[in-house]
């Protein structure tokens, strides 16, 4: 009878997904956040990793980690490798839901542009469910189940859906008070806490020999900054394309002329460009549709 030799033993997927991850990012903390998991999970599969390979993937560091030769020989084919199975993955989701879109924005994106456009892009493709999650940064899209990513990003990233055109906004009872930026002072400032440098930038048009710290209350939900600036709590930085209902109705308005355009847009993008006939691409276009 015949005797099989034994087949080698694969290495554990998890431990060569952590490896791929912390190599890539090289930290064991950011490729945790992106796999759902503990920096100390991530140590452990690596640990486990190297000692069945019988060589080490990292010099650990005091305060960071550097890959070994090997490391660095072997990581682009497994990025290669990871990037084919998430398009994989999620080519397997678009054919058994093909009607589905998840789309992935800025909680301010989300919140003030992307929401107010539902209505009219479940008139016009009822038959496409949209599902929205609200993230701070902008995903993987080659890792991440998500059809359609909608941020700020550098010019050309993506398919432009706005520019980011900046300038202070406030209640009109607040905007009485304000003849010149110079008065800015004796208000409160509401500021973003992602965009920090709006003040600066604006101010750099507006009164460009002036220097000016804003004074005032943080938010880290820009909708909450545009809520109380309506309530009369202070004058803020406005995103062109996040407030143009608030503008349209006179809830919110511009006391000064000065606008700033930031080398950014809002853009829709995607892991790789959808079929035409997608329902990614239909959402797109009707997205673009309703721009700004």
């Amino acid at each position: 009878m015949a005797v099989s030799p034994p087949r080698p033993r694969s290495l554990p997927l998890n431990a060569l997904r952590a490896f791929e991850a912390a190599a890539r990012l090289e930290s064991f903390v950011a490729a945790a956040a992106e796999l759902g998991v503990t920096p100390g999970a991530v140590a452990a599969h690596i640990k486990a990793l190297e000692a069945e390979i019988g060589a080490p993937l990292f010099e650990r560091l005091t305060r960071s980690i550097a890959l070994t030769v090997v490391a660095h020989r072997i990581l682009p084919d497994f990025v290669a490798a990871f990037d084919a199975v998430g398009r994989a993955a999620q080519a397997m989701r678009t054919e058994a839901a093909p009607q589905q879109v998840h789309i992935a924005a800025l909680p301010s994106v989300a919140q003030l542009w992307l929401s107010p456009r539902l209505p009219g892009l479940r008139r016009a493709a009822p038959e496409i469910a949209v599902s929205i999650t609200a993230l701070e940064a902008p995903p993987n899209l080659k890792r991440v189940p998500f059809d359609l990513s909608l941020f700020y990003r550098t010019v050309g990233e993506g398919e432009w859906l706005a520019d980011d055109v900046i300038f202070p906004v406030c209640a009109p009872d607040v905007a009485r008070l304000l003849r010149t930026p110079s008065d800015l002072r004796d208000v409160a400032c509401l500021t973003d806490a992602v965009w920090t440098g709006d003040w600066s930038d604006w101010m750099r048009v507006a009164e460009p020999e002036t220097a000016f710290v804003p004074r005032g209350p943080v938010f880290s939900l820009y909708a909450l900054a545009v809520a109380e600036a309506i309530n009369g709590g202070g004058v803020l930085m406005g995103h062109e394309a996040l407030i143009g209902k608030e503008l349209e109705s006179g809830a919110l308005v511009a006391p000064f002329a000065a606008k700033a355009r930031l080398p950014r847009v809002l853009s829709v993008s995607s892991a790789s460009k959808p079929h035409a006939n997608s329902a990614a691409q239909r959402v797109v276009t009707l997205l673009r549709s309703q721009a700004p």
